[in-house]
């Protein structure tokens, strides 16, 4: 399998996945080691509070579906298990960005709802289209759902907007000028360095999750070597319109 024909299977979050060997203690082996994780993670969320703990959990969330997915990756060949395993972390960043969403007001937080749930949308998208042979009733139940999740976008963001006319037509104004310009800047950048993360095969982009704010590019996740992290930050210092950035990953301990 050409390194093109994986990038096609592995889509914009994760690059670089070799043949399955289908080793069923292997991938059990990841899998708890993925709960274990998270169990862990989660406890540290324990001294937060507000929102700040709500998103550090749904952050330790994010970490292990993309190690349960990374399991799967590595040791199922099933293209309906790969794609189940992408769908899941999908969904969990985005509960995540929904989470984040949440210190926001008005407009801001409308546009940063709408780009959470584009995200998913697309994540979703390609994670369907990585398995060659979906049934007739998945193709259903996928378009249901996509009808579904726009319309709930729209109700949401109609909500939002109508509850943002409270306040003055000046700062309405100012408002969605500012946060319209962030968000479509926010989310080219973010979009560029996830792409050349996927495209370099030094950096297992699966692992890595990317987020932007006002140029300021923050990465997070785990990954096997501080090689991998280092040139994690490399890619995206070079991705234009990014003026820093800002790493929290993690080497793991693969022994």
């Amino acid at each position: 399998m050409n390194k093109f024909v994986i990038l096609a299977l592995a889509g914009a979050i994760s690059s670089g996945y070799a043949i399955a060997d289908n080793d069923p203690a292997a991938y059990k082996s990841m899998k708890d080691k993925a709960a274990a994780d998270y169990k862990a993670a989660k406890a540290q969320c324990g001294s937060l509070k507000g929102n700040a703990k709500d998103i550090c959990q749904e952050e330790a969330k994010v970490a292990k579906a993309k190690a349960e997915a990374d399991a799967v990756a590595q040791h199922k060949s099933d293209a309906k298990d790969i794609r189940k395993a992408r769908e899941d972390v999908a969904d969990a960043e985005y509960e995540l960005a929904k989470e984040k969403c949440d210190d926001m007001t008005g407009n801001a937080k409308s546009a940063c709802k709408h780009d959470a749930k584009a995200a998913k949308d697309t994540a979703i998208a390609d994670a369907r289209r990585a398995d060659p042979t979906p049934t007739v009733a998945e193709r259903t139940a996928a378009a249901t759902d996509t009808m579904r999740d726009r319309t709930a976008a729209t109700t949401d963001t109609m909500r939002d907007r109508t509850a943002a006319t409270t306040t003055t037509a000046a700062d309405s104004t100012r408002n969605a000028t500012a946060a319209a310009g962030d968000a479509v800047s926010d989310t080219v950048i973010t979009t560029k360095v996830k792409a050349d993360l996927a495209a370099d095969p030094g950096v297992k982009a699966m692992d890595v999750h990317v987020e932007t704010v006002k140029g300021v590019v923050m990465l997070s996740g785990f990954v096997p070597s501080k090689a991998e992290a280092d040139k994690a930050v490399q890619l995206a210092r070079g991705v234009k319109g990014v003026a820093e950035v800002k790493s929290s990953i993690q080497v793991k301990n693969t022994k």
